[in-house]
């Protein structure tokens, strides 16, 4: 029988280690956009620069945005991105010494970095699209290592 929780999972009998986890987001835009925003010309500023801040402070404050999520004391979040002739790949890492994983708040700086190019680029087209949030890896604790395999998914499976 499947067993039910009704609140946080109690994580103080896990063994505190070194998490990692690393996530993506894609933003897809015209090419005008990605040369406005290469050039940073944009008219509210450099963009990467914003969703870079933007995808830091939302990974600080998962807890807040997600129901029963631990609060962690991260210690280090790093946010990037690869600009193509009509994307945008955003790539965060999170790491902290806790007893549970850093997923989600790889996840939340990903998207609120995706979600802040979006805000600014809004009002050049408002077809801009997020696509492709997943987890790319998570390393520590008991589980194993999970790392995506290139490709995308088929029928529910890697």
């Amino acid at each position: 029988m499947e067993k039910r929780l009704n609140g946080m999972v109690d994580v103080s009998g896990k063994n505190v280690t070194l998490r990692r986890a690393k996530a993506r987001a894609v933003v897809k835009l015209k090419k005008r956009i990605i040369e406005l925003i290469k050039e940073k010309k944009t008219l509210k500023g450099d963009v990467l620069e914003q969703a870079k801040v933007a995808g830091i402070m939302a990974a600080k404050k998962t807890s807040e945005l997600i129901p029963l999520c631990h609060p962690l004391s991260v210690s280090d979040i790093k946010v990037s991105f690869a600009l193509g002739s009509r994307e945008v790949k955003i790539t965060s890492c999170v790491v902290a010494r806790e007893r549970t994983g850093v997923e989600m708040e790889a996840l939340i700086a990903a998207t609120l970095a995706a979600l802040t190019i979006y805000d600014m680029c809004k009002m050049y087209d408002r077809a801009i699209e997020i696509t492709d949030i997943l987890l790319l890896e998570k390393t520590g604790g008991k589980s194993e290592t999970f790392r995506r395999k290139k490709g995308r998914r088929k029928n529910g499976k890697n």
